[in-house]
């Protein structure tokens, strides 16, 4: 859903570093290069970021509470 703030597995702060490594890999740059410019270097951040997915917005639209 939100990126995690922290590594599931080592707790590494990770938070800050979705929204540079999303940019530059939507800019079709190579995720692998992108993770070793941020510094990433445990394979577990690495699984952490790789395999995120952005749900938020899906999800926002059903939690809207129509008044009538």
């Amino acid at each position: 859903m939100i990126v995690p703030i922290r590594c599931w597995t080592c707790g590494r702060p990770l938070g800050h570093l979705w929204e540079p490594f999303r940019q530059r890999v939507l800019k079709s740059e190579n995720p692998e290069k992108v993770l070793d410019d941020l510094g990433v270097t445990r394979y577990c951040c690495r699984r952490t970021l790789l395999a995120h997915i952005e749900l938020i917005d899906q999800v926002l639209e059903y939690s809207r509470i129509e008044t009538e």
